[in-house]
């Protein structure tokens, strides 16, 4: 059984207030794509969204990045048409408020995939070298299958996306894969 993971596809990370930028608006297709596509297969669909509360002294990205993903902001909304295929779909979709890179982090995401006997993870979104290689590790830590797409992942850091794209690779096992 497999399940696709969405992380962070939002306003924010993609022409927000901490942009991925020219990467992400163009694999948005793509990510919409996939998303519509594992839906209709009945496959878990997961979207994993970053949630911030404004001016948090407590939180690790406060000292890292300017504040991003805030409770009830139009940059915590989808980007582009996602947002349409998530509306359309919502029953069908999980969606899992996360507050750390990994989608796994202080989330019931292991224990929602273990119920449904789940094995295998596709993972797309934003950013390749941050929330989703950290949620990679999580998910090869805990023993899942791992299948990046690559035509559906995107970061604001060339040189940390080429570098992700082979840790999955080298490190994780994982399967990059493109268009399909």
């Amino acid at each position: 059984m497999r399940a696709l993971i969405v992380i962070d596809f939002t306003n924010d990370f993609i022409d927000g207030s901490l942009p991925v930028g020219q990467p992400g608006i163009d694999i948005a297709p793509r990510v919409s794509q996939l998303t519509e596509q594992f839906v209709q297969s009945g496959d878990y669909v997961v979207m994993a969204v970053d949630l911030h509360e404004a001016d948090d002294p407590y939180h690790p990205e406060s000292k890292l990045f300017p504040p991003h993903n805030l409770r009830g902001s139009q940059g915590r909304e989808l980007y582009g048409s996602l947002k349409a295929v998530y509306e359309a779909n919502r029953e069908a979709i999980y969606w899992m408020d996360k507050t750390r890179y990994s989608a796994f982090s202080g989330t019931d995401l292991a224990l929602k995939l273990r119920e449904r006997g789940i094995t295998e993870l596709h993972l797309i979104g934003v950013c390749t070298d941050i929330c989703v290689l950290h949620t990679a590790v999580d998910a090869y830590n805990l023993g899942f299958s791992i299948i990046v797409h690559e035509d559906a992942v995107a970061s604001f850091n060339p040189d940390g996306h080429t570098w992700a794209l082979g840790h999955f690779r080298g490190s994780l096992g994982a399967t990059v894969v493109a268009s399909t």
